[in-house]
C-alpha cells in the first residue's frame, strides 16, 4: 500500500469520526431541548411569579433600633413558594437573626423572581436615595445555569454587585447556587448536567465572594441533602420552589454567616461613614 493511498483512508477515518461525532453531539443536543422542554411543562408555573411580600420589622416587642436587612436574587431569595410571609427567606432570616440578637430587625426584599445574577444591579437601583442596609444576604446563580450564562460572566456580575453593597457599608452574605441535581421533574441526563454545572457555579461564586469580603455559603453542601432525601417535604407544589420547611432549613444554614458577619463589624475598628446622596 502506498503512502498516498493511506493518507487517503487516514483522511477518510478522520472525516468519518468527526461526522459520527457531529452526529452525536446533534442528537445529545437534542435530546438535551426535548428534556427542556419536558421539565418547563412539569414545573409549569404553578406558583405564578409573584412572591409574598414579608417587607416589616420582624420582633417589634425587642424594641430599639431595628437592624436592616436586605435579600436580593432570584425566586429562592424572594420566597416564592412559601404559603405564609413568615416562611420566606427573608422573613426566616429576619426573625432568626432578631432572636438571636434580641433586636428588631428591618427587612427589605429586593429579590425578582427569574432573576439572573444579571439582574442584581437593576435591584440594588430600587433602594431608595440613602438607603443602608447593615447586611445583606444575596441568593442567586439557578436561573444563570438553567440559562446557560457562563460561569465567568455570572461571577463578574455578583462581583461588581458586592461591590456596591460594601460601598453602601453592607456586609454580605451569599448563599451560593444551589444543586439542581434535586431537582426530580428534571430527567437524565440533563440533571446531572444541571448538578455539575450548578457546582461549578457554586464553587466559583464561593471564591469570588470570599475575594470581595463577603461571606459564601455553599447551599448544596449545607442543605442539600435535606432536599435530595426529603422531596416531598422540601420542595413546594411544582417540585421546584423549596416549601415552608425548606425555607426554614435554608435560613437556617444562612443565619449564622449573617451572625458572624455582624459582628466582624462590630469588632472591626472605626472606619469612613459612606457619604449619603
Amino acid at each position: 500500500m502506498n503512502r498516498t493511498m493511506t493518507r487517503s483512508r487516514t483522511a477518510v477515518a478522520v472525516l468519518a469520526a468527526a461526522l459520527a461525532a457531529a452526529v452525536a453531539s446533534a442528537v445529545t443536543v437534542e435530546l438535551l431541548r426535548r428534556q427542556a422542554a419536558l421539565a418547563r411543562r412539569r414545573i409549569g408555573k404553578a406558583l405564578g411569579e409573584e412572591p409574598l411580600a414579608a417587607d416589616r420589622v420582624w420582633r417589634k416587642k425587642y424594641g430599639g433600633e431595628p437592624l436592616d436587612l436586605l435579600v436580593v436574587g432570584d425566586s429562592v431569595a424572594a420566597g416564592l413558594g412559601a404559603d405564609r410571609r413568615k416562611d420566606t427567606l427573608g422573613a426566616r432570616i429576619a426573625r432568626g437573626v432578631a432572636t438571636a440578637l434580641h433586636r428588631p430587625v428591618r427587612l427589605r426584599v429586593a429579590a425578582v423572581v427569574g432573576s439572573e445574577t444579571a439582574a442584581l444591579a437593576a435591584q440594588l437601583d430600587t433602594l431608595p436615595d440613602g438607603y443602608r442596609p447593615d447586611v445583606t444576604v444575596v441568593v442567586v446563580g439557578g436561573n444563570d445555569v438553567t440559562h446557560r450564562v457562563p460561569t465567568a460572566v455570572s461571577v463578574r456580575h455578583l462581583v461588581e454587585a458586592l461591590d456596591r453593597l460594601h460601598g453602601l457599608g453592607s456586609v454580605a452574605v451569599v448563599g451560593t447556587c444551589p444543586d439542581l441535581g434535586a431537582l426530580r421533574p428534571v430527567p437524565q441526563p440533563l440533571r446531572a448536567l444541571g448538578a455539575r454545572a450548578s457546582r461549578q457555579l457554586a464553587a466559583a461564586q464561593a471564591v469570588a465572594a470570599r475575594a470581595a469580603g463577603a461571606h459564601p455559603v455553599s447551599l448544596a453542601e449545607v442543605v442539600g441533602t435535606f432536599f435530595v432525601d426529603h422531596p416531598e417535604e422540601a420542595f413546594s407544589l411544582d417540585r421546584f420552589h423549596p416549601s415552608a420547611l425548606g425555607y426554614r432549613r435554608t435560613a437556617q444554614a444562612l443565619v449564622p454567616s449573617v451572625l458572624r458577619a455582624l459582628d466582624e463589624v462590630d469588632e472591626a475598628p472605626p472606619g469612613p461613614v459612606p457619604e449619603r446622596p
